[in-house]
């Protein structure tokens, strides 16, 4: 991790204008009078499971019918957040989480930060007490230097507890479904194996 490095009220002040000078989609930020600043984040949602939401405002592929219902967010689903300086990641997950209208649990998810050095990508879990809006503005609105990234907590972080019992029960109607889909493709691919040998060997074994 990178160390934190406190900047001054003018430096701050500063730092915004070159920021705004180099916006290109309009997304500036703004400095108050009591040295809080505002703006925007754009946060790329890469989630492998299905999040929960409340049935009336569900669409997509839906995994689940109830009180509520499970779906997949698209691939590559970008959203944007206007935050302040005082802002925690945390707050950031549960804006998001309320944007979509995701009732899970925010303490399933955790959000990364993404940065480009000497032509390599490096990922990194932010703290819950890290503040977005200050790394955006030291690193610049380029998203190719820094990118946030909402994902789920790696499998052995997940804390299931956090899970209610329909959520669980889910999660297991999906994985049966996808091992019965993995063993269907693995069945299908040793019949056409065994086909082609077959029809081998009886080339082989034919008289003549």
């Amino acid at each position: 991790r990178e160390p934190h490095v406190y900047l001054s009220k003018e430096e701050v002040k500063e730092k915004i204008q070159s920021y705004n000078s180099s916006v290109t989609d309009k997304l500036k930020m703004t400095l108050n009078a009591n040295g809080i600043y505002t703006g925007f984040i754009k946060v790329q949602m890469e989630l492998c499971r299905p999040i929960t939401v409340q049935s009336s405002q569900s669409q997509g592929r839906c995994a689940h019918s109830n009180n509520e219902t499970a779906f997949y967010l698209p691939d590559g689903c970008v959203n944007t957040l206007h935050i302040s300086s005082t802002n925690t990641v945390r707050e950031v997950i549960e804006a998001l989480l309320k944007k979509f209208f995701v009732a899970d649990n925010p303490a399933k998810f955790a959000l990364y930060k993404r940065c480009h050095k000497e032509d390599q990508v490096y990922t990194c879990k932010l703290s819950d007490r890290e503040r977005p809006l200050y790394l955006r503005l030291v690193a610049g609105p380029r998203t190719e230097m820094l990118s946030f990234v909402l994902r789920e907590h790696e499998t052995g972080e997940v804390m299931w507890e956090a899970f209610s019992i329909p959520e669980l029960q889910n999660f297991l109607r999906i994985l049966d479904k996808e091992e019965n889909d993995q063993l269907q493709i693995l069945k299908n691919r040793y019949a056409d194996y065994r086909g082609k040998l077959e029809e081998a060997l009886r080339g082989v074994l034919k008289p003549g």
